[in-house]
């Protein structure tokens, strides 16, 4: 008696071969198969696919990958690195032709030259008393001026932490 199999010897035998063939820093021609918000899906061979994370795209920053590339689109991509389980981790932006000069990492955060000089709280100037306020002006000045003391005390703490914790 035969047992029945859940897939094919043969596709699984042939999946396994292209798999085996397929290496780290290889160029490769693929099809879009499916965009995710995190990535793309590319079909290398029938049945091997790989996936694009947004990351590696572009060289530039994208923010929503349909805006870049659509399902059904031939890309040239180069790959990454291939998992033991099988999964296949590939690049656009790697597999561009680098101009002469041109880095593919985007700098992070300004210049030296650019960088501003670390905000500390000064006191704010003294304005002149007038004697003439009501005592609702006093208080809604008294208001925004502990409000904006308490904001940049808020911010300062912030600051120390690392950034603001949820």
């Amino acid at each position: 008696m035969r047992m029945a199999t859940p897939f094919c010897i043969h596709s699984f035998l042939r999946r396994a071969f292209v798999y085996m063939q397929i290496e780290a820093g290889m160029i490769l021609e693929g099809r879009i198969t499916g965009i995710k918000p995190f990535g793309a899906f590319v079909e290398l061979e029938p049945g091997v696919s790989g996936m694009v994370h947004i990351s590696e795209v572009s060289t530039g920053f994208v923010e929503n990958i349909a805006d870049v590339l659509q399902v059904g689109q031939t890309v040239k991509v180069k790959v990454v690195s291939v998992s033991p389980e099988g999964k296949i981790a590939l690049s656009i932006r790697k597999a561009l032709p680098q101009q002469e000069g041109e880095r593919l990492a985007r700098p992070r955060g300004k210049a030296p030259a650019q960088r501003e000089a670390p905000r500390v709280w000064q006191p704010p100037r003294p304005q002149p008393a007038q004697e003439n306020m009501s005592f609702e002006d006093m208080m809604s000045r008294y208001k925004q001026r502990s409000e904006e003391k308490i904001g940049d005390l808020n911010r300062s703490v912030e600051n120390r932490r690392g950034g603001r914790r949820k």
